[in-house]
């Protein structure tokens, strides 16, 4: 077999699939240029998820007439000009592919003017150049890119759906919004704009792109040590999320993903999260340019520090200074453990009731042996699954965390956050087969915003949630006006509620068997009255019924035990009466 060089246009279209993998990655390239040509002003449209139209137009200094046939052309660039320069890179972009990698997979044209001087207009239409003609001055530059993977049909059947990829451009406006709060962005999806946003104060555009409540719960970082600084916001325990997504490191202006500098910032919350909860963070790293090499990956998000360590615990510490006023907040619980002489230290201990974190579904691949070991604890406690056997005038509310009571063969414990989850998951998914959940009508409606990307979800769930008892309808921008709520939600919850449904509903939806099934599982995990609320004895007896009136009463939709009983005869060996 001969060994061939392949064509111009094949090594385009081979580095096209390093640079431009979706439409989004197109936008990241092109608002990149935008950015390094000094843009104050960065205007984007798409269309049908960047599948038809992704046009962008800035206002920065342009590109002179004779130099936009190169711009095109694999390699030419005006980033660097010699082997000395991708050892202190200034810029976002500094490679040469990104334009005529696109050119080679779409249908692209550029206008530009430079200056006052007039614009000039180049097409590029099925791998032709076109020639270079006369455009009027627009101040800036403007890159039409249409039919992207028009030609590489492999390529383009691995597109998501219109919608996903318009949420993936989005959330990388949002990106590049919230690292530059000194400049203005707008984003036109499908004729509506979705971010619109002027120059403003960081955390004026941290509220601009999420809502205003992260204004009142961040918290500032600014910490300089010889030539790195650290700059930015970390958000109080109001703004630990279910869901990955909201932590933001920019080093020198660029976005990068780092691992260990991630774990730098979830260390100093570790006391203060739950596994698999994330905390907000927008930080931005100065350093010397020659300190770092972003020559890494053509998607340039990786990188490489000359002193990686030196950057995790300057950030470390930064963060760690910042949330000191919570963390001393916190009683140091080991310590008391350690130094507790309590009477209860020398008693056995019984194992755990240790249930792994696994996600019970209605399919036939769910954990049928966790579903037993449930089952099990509460052997013999309920035989017509009814509350006959609970003594009313005997209940009581324990660490406003458990319910407890007297039953004929001992005690019986039920976790009260658990149990009204397993109560609201099997009402939701009744309601989805057949009739709305009972509502409760607010005295005044209330009118509630959301950041762009909460409210796309949203809507997809829309009429789920007014299924289940919401009564909403869509307001002006990305608000809604919620006019009713479950019953079993208290007042005040909505917008709480609705934010972690969302959050939970995108976080293990991939672990259902069905769409209904995540989102009742994720609105019964929110809306269930949780471990701290106080319960009156009338509110326990009637959770009791419910949850004894629910399929499967034993274990949440989680898998986790609902009930643990111990019985009389157990009190009796721990006493040793026999």
């Amino acid at each position: 077999m001969s060994i061939n060089l392949l064509s111009e246009d094949l090594q385009n279209k081979i580095s096209a699939g390093e640079v431009v993998d979706r439409p989004a990655s197109v936008v990241k390239e092109l608002l990149e240029n935008s950015l390094d040509a000094d843009s104050k002003q960065i205007d984007i449209v798409i269309e049908q998820g960047g599948h038809q139209l992704i046009q962008v137009r800035d206002d920065g200094k342009g590109i002179p007439k004779d130099q936009i046939p190169l711009a095109i052309k694999r390699f030419h660039t005006s980033k660097i000009s010699n082997l000395n320069d991708l050892f202190a890179i200034s810029t976002l972009g500094f490679r040469g592919e990104a334009l005529a990698s696109i050119a080679s997979v779409a249908h692209l044209s550029i206008i530009s003017s430079n200056g006052n001087m007039e614009g000039a207009e180049l097409s590029i239409l099925d791998g032709k150049i076109g020639d270079l003609a006369p455009a009027a001055n627009i101040g800036g530059t403007q890159i039409t890119i249409k039919d992207l993977f028009y030609n590489t049909p492999a390529r383009k059947k691995f597109l998501k759906a219109p919608r996903t990829e318009s949420r993936k451009i989005i959330d990388m406006v949002k990106r590049f919004g919230i690292s530059r709060p000194n400049l203005g962005f707008s984003l036109i999806v499908d004729g509506k704009k979705v971010i619109d946003l002027y120059p403003e104060a960081f955390d004026e555009r941290i509220a601009a792109l999420f809502d205003n409540t992260y204004k009142e719960n961040i918290i500032p970082i600014n910490v300089s040590r010889a030539d790195y600084s650290f700059s930015g916001y970390i958000g109080n325990l109001n703004l630990i999320r279910k869901r990955f997504g909201e932590q933001f490191i920019f080093l020198n202006g660029r976005y990068i993903k780092d691992r260990l500098l991630n774990s730098a910032v979830y260390s100093s919350y570790q006391s203060l999260m739950h596994r698999g909860e994330y905390p907000f963070f927008v930080i931005n790293i100065n350093l010397p340019y020659e300190q770092v090499d972003v020559n890494v990956h053509p998607m340039k998000t990786e990188v490489r520090f000359n002193d990686e360590w030196r950057v995790y615990h300057v950030l470390k510490s930064g963060v760690s200074e910042a949330l000191s006023e919570i963390l001393n907040t916190i009683p140091n619980l080991s310590k008391i453990n350690s130094e507790s002489n309590s009477f209860f230290q020398n008693i056995p201990r019984q194992s755990a009731f240790n249930f792994d974190s696994g996600i019970q579904t209605n399919s036939s691949t769910y954990n049928k042996e966790k579903i037993d070991r449930a089952k099990n604890y509460a052997s013999n406690l309920m035989p017509n699954k009814n509350s006959e056997n609970f003594n009313i005038e005997k209940i009581w509310q324990v660490h406003k965390k458990y319910i407890i009571s007297e039953i004929n063969s001992g005690l019986v414990f039920i976790d009260q956050h658990v149990a009204h989850e397993r109560v609201l998951y099997e009402e939701c998914l009744s309601a989805f087969e057949s009739k709305t959940m009972s509502s409760q009508t607010l005295l005044f409606s209330e009118e509630l915003e959301f950041a762009k990307d909460e409210f796309d979800i949203l809507l997809e769930i829309f009429p789920y949630l007014k299924q289940i008892g919401f009564k909403i309808k869509e307001g002006a921008g990305s608000k809604i006006i919620v006019e009713a709520i479950p019953s079993d939600i208290r007042w005040g919850d909505e917008k709480r509620i609705i934010k972690e449904i969302i959050d939970e509903f995108i976080s293990k939806r991939k672990a259902y068997s069905s769409y209904k099934e995540a989102l009742a599982a994720s609105f019964a995990c929110k809306a269930a009255v949780k471990a701290g609320d106080i319960m009156e004895k009338d509110e326990m007896v009637m959770l009791i019924n419910r949850l004894f009136s629910t399929e499967h009463p034993y274990y949440c939709p989680h898998g986790r035990p609902i009930i643990f009983q111990l019985s009389l005869e157990e009190l009796d060996k721990r006493f040793e009466r026999i």
